[in-house]
């Protein structure tokens, strides 16, 4: 009986045989028996990942939820942030069934990209941003302004999904069900509708070598970025599950959507219908065929079927951000100030004061990080070091002898 109890239970090898020999209650177990069932593990494990739910972590986040989340980090933006939900929800819903449909379900679900069209400042970026966060899966910033066509100075289409590729360490499973932003769609509008002798190269032609990504197609990917090395070998990735959002700001696209109104006005409605035009906010009124009118061709406009817009950023709203959300730029300032022991608090209408620049400049959101430096980048550079002052209250006048400051050099400088 000793002896038995000195053989593995599962090869049969003899403690001499083997390097360790594991005793349990009724049974033993070898290293080589470990090492074989750690492969095994590992190989079912792999292939549960690849066959179970990809988006179980997605199915409690319904389209109410994934609000509430955005809402923690974007003020305003009800109607973008609910279309949003709906779609990105929507769009996991379909990763599911891609998964797990059978040979009788011949119902397929269609992908469906989203254009955010917004000004500059109203926080597109964030939005996307955020919701990548949120589902924890690969996220990619790519900026359309430098693409061009294949075989022209500039970058392909393909390397938009050379950056998701890196957002998940090369990992292609998980860069198949990623996000990428498109940043900046609006620049590469059809220059005109009338033909030219010149190619336009980084507008109608990255359009059309767009229009495979956004559809969903198995793509050559190169990992390093295509051009400087072109000896390097091709990654496949399929971009069916990809969710694609696009933003841009389209500046003067609010003329064509106010043409489009008049034309549309006519009888005797006429004038009660253009008194119930919002005219600061034309935005809101945007249509496919607005975007058609600015030059983006048909076959993306189509690939792009979701579409939503952001509101300008009034006094309460940029108010708002400065103060409200989780990643607020005053808590990130206070947190800054924090690291070196200077406890930092700002009076109310000294937000107001740099809230009224910041529209005053027209620059949205992304203008109040701008005045914010500027106002405390003396004391930044001078209390760090100083033994004296370990706190700073940032009052209107401060804040207004801060900017005056920096405006009197630039007048001198002029």
């Amino acid at each position: 009986m000793a002896r038995n109890n000195d053989k593995c239970s599962f090869c049969g090898r003899s403690k001499e045989e083997v390097n360790i020999l594991i005793a349990g209650i009724d049974a033993h177990i070898c290293d080589y028996c470990i090492n074989q069932a750690k492969l095994i593990v590992d190989e079912e494990l792999l292939a549960l990942r690849e066959n179970s739910d990809l988006i179980g972590e997605f199915e409690i986040l319904k389209p109410a939820e994934i609000k509430r989340y955005l809402d923690q980090y974007v003020i305003g933006q009800d109607e973008a942030k609910k279309v949003l939900s709906v779609a990105v929800y929507n769009h996991y819903k379909r990763v599911a069934q891609y998964h797990y449909s059978t040979e009788d379900d011949d119902v397929e679900i269609e992908k469906s990209n989203i254009i955010i069209v917004g000004e500059t400042g109203t926080g597109k970026t964030l939005l996307a941003r955020t919701i990548a966060r949120m589902l924890k899966v690969p996220f990619a910033i790519a900026d359309a302004t430098v693409l061009t066509e294949a075989g022209y100075v500039g970058e392909d289409v393909e390397s938009i999904l050379s950056r998701l590729l890196q957002a998940a360490n090369y990992d292609v499973k998980s860069a198949e069900r990623g996000i990428v932003f498109i940043d900046e769609i609006d620049k590469i509008a059809r220059k005109s509708d009338n033909p030219s002798i010149t190619r336009d190269v980084s507008g109608e032609g990255v359009q059309q070598a767009l229009l495979k990504l956004l559809e969903g197609a198995v793509i050559n990917v190169p990992p390093q970025g295509g051009r400087k090395h072109p000896e390097q070998k091709m990654i496949q990735v399929n971009t069916q599950n990809i969710l694609f959002i696009a933003g841009g700001a389209f500046d003067g696209l609010d003329k064509k959507i106010a043409s489009r109104m008049r034309s549309n006005v006519v009888g005797y409605a006429a004038t009660k219908n253009r008194e119930s035009i919002d005219r600061n906010n034309l935005l809101q009124y945007i249509a496919p065929q607005d975007l058609k009118s600015f030059g983006l061709i048909p076959e993306i406009v189509g690939r792009l079927p979701v579409l939503t817009y952001l509101n300008p950023l009034d006094k309460e709203a940029l108010t708002r951000i400065l103060t409200e959300p989780k990643n607020a730029l005053t808590k990130q300032f206070i947190k800054l100030f924090q690291m070196d022991d200077i406890g930092l608090s700002f009076d109310k209408k000294a937000l107001e004061y740099i809230v009224d620049k910041s529209i005053e400049f027209k620059l949205g959101a992304r203008g109040l990080r701008s005045l914010m430096e500027a106002v405390l980048t003396d004391a930044m550079f001078e209390m760090p070091g100083s033994k004296e002052k370990k706190s700073l209250k940032i009052t209107k006048s401060y804040a207004e002898k801060q900017l005056s400051k920096i405006a009197a050099a630039k007048l001198k400088v002029a």
